[in-house]
């Protein structure tokens, strides 16, 4: 038997269950395939638990390190990985139950298994209980995410870990590796560090955060320093050797000399490719670009009238905001309503480590490159009462404009809260404020926000407290 629906979506990520929702609440009869994360990689074993553990490991690099300084005094400190793990843990369940029950809500048929595409319109659906439903969509939107990338030669295994293992982990090693330095890789460093693990970051880029303004990752490699997490920058890894008790990691510097790393374990965390294997993806004519992910146009659509894709899958920019973003202007555009389009590169980014940091747009040195006369702008966390207030002086807001039209070409801050500080200037930006209507805006004093409002007033002359 065959069933037919307007829109199905295969994948419950991030990006496919929000376009599901979207698709419903314009009236298209949909369904959506998942196989095993309802909520996607983001809810089960990313964004969603980790922010949960990086809570706890900020608590407790506070009680160790910083305790004397807020008035407080104990003895025998026990730090107790297993429950920040548990809490972790239900955290995500309790947002996975929500994306069930907005399902429900919507009246999106749900369908637990695996689909395979028989042609571009139609799936084969192989069920939990072995059993097949055949689903005939007028469209299909592809949002499938994506796998981690290994380093060549290497596999997963007990002394070999991806985030995946080590989110599902409530132990933690002694001693660990950790190869590469952006998001995923300076959160594990940050948690496991404050939970009395060795941790050597290695990154094959010259500095952390390596895609980041230069000056927040030269701040960020500051902090880390101060507190101890060992990094390796400029420098690749070129063989792990697994022994009974430790991992032997062969790297090569940036002066071309090799050196030998040994702890616990590695951790990988060098990158994705797309998830596109074992879907049929090759009986529906959808092409994929030169790395290997599903090219589509503005409007989400691949190649393949009615097929469209998001997320992850279609290597934009992989971050769950922005597949979320994609789903809904899908599903708009297969109702045929008014919607919009994505400019990627101003897509709010954010790492949750402590220091956070967070950023959108041009860095300096990108806009220089595309030929804008700029202006800059930085504000310190030092001359902020607030951040004074919560002890956390160290970092600063930056901002860069256009000098001819007051444009916000991007922003790049790294300090306390400041993943919160950016829908103010994505808002300015998508609406084209112009840098003297954000310092104009009068913000709540004392608050954190106060640094935008004097950044912004640095670039149209000076800043009032600085």
């Amino acid at each position: 038997m065959t069933r037919e629906f307007d829109v199905v979506v295969l994948g419950a990520g991030p990006g496919g269950y929000v376009a599901a929702i979207r698709a419903s609440q314009l009236g298209l009869k949909t369904a959506i395939v998942e196989k095993q994360w309802w909520g996607g990689v983001c809810l089960n074993v990313g964004c969603i638990p980790s922010k949960a553990l990086l809570h706890n490991a900020e608590l407790a690099h506070i009680l160790q390190h910083r305790a004397k300084e807020f008035g407080f005094s104990f003895d025998n400190l026990q730090l107790d990985y297993k429950t920040a793990f548990k809490r972790s843990r239900q955290t995500s369940n309790r947002l996975v139950k929500g994306v069930q029950f907005l399902m429900r809500k919507n009246q999106i048929e749900t369908l637990n298994g695996w689909g395979t595409f028989k042609d571009a319109r139609t799936l084969d659906v192989t069920l939990e209980d072995g059993s097949t439903e055949t689903l005939a969509a007028k469209n299909v939107i592809i949002a499938t995410g994506a796998t981690t990338r290994l380093l060549p030669g290497t596999q997963v295994s007990e002394r070999v870990i991806t985030y995946l293992e080590a989110i599902l982990s409530d132990t933690l090693p002694e001693s660990i590796i950790i190869a590469g330095a952006s998001a995923i890789g300076l959160e594990f460093a940050y948690v496991m560090h404050n939970y009395g693990v060795d941790v050597t970051l290695v990154e094959y880029l010259p500095r952390l955060a390596p895609m980041e303004d230069e000056e927040v990752s030269k701040e960020l490699e500051k902090q880390y320093k101060r507190m101890g997490i060992k990094f390796l920058t400029g420098t690749r890894v070129d063989a792990i050797e697994e022994l009974p008790d430790r991992v032997r990691v062969t790297v090569t510097t940036p002066d071309d000399q090799e050196e030998t790393l040994e702890a616990a374990q590695i951790l990988q965390a060098i990158g994705v490719k797309a998830r596109t294997e074992g879907y049929g993806l090759e009986n529906t004519g959808v092409a994929l670009d030169e790395r290997g992910f599903i090219a589509i146009d503005e409007r989400m659509q691949t190649n393949v009238p009615g097929v469209y894709a998001i997320g992850d899958v279609t290597g934009k920019l992989m971050l769950a905001h922005v597949a979320s973003a994609m789903g809904i202007i899908a599903a708009e555009n297969i109702a045929g309503v008014e919607t919009i389009t994505l400019d990627y590169r101003m897509m709010p980014r954010a790492t949750y480590c402590q220091p956070q940091i967070a950023s959108f747009g041009y860095t300096e040195a990108e806009a220089i490159e595309a030929g804008y006369e700029i202006h800059v702008s930085k504000f310190p966390w030092q001359a902020n009462g607030k951040a004074l207030g919560l002890g956390e002086k160290d970092g600063f807001v930056k901002l860069i404009s256009d000098a001819r039209y007051g444009e916000i070409l991007g922003a790049h801050m790294i300090g306390p809260g400041v993943t919160e500080l950016l829908p103010e200037l994505t808002l300015a930006h998508f609406t084209e404020l112009t840098a003297a209507e954000i310092a104009r805006n009068v913000h709540a004093h004392p608050t954190l926000s106060e640094a935008l409002m004097e950044a912004a007033h640095g670039l149209e002359g000076s800043p009032i407290h600085l």
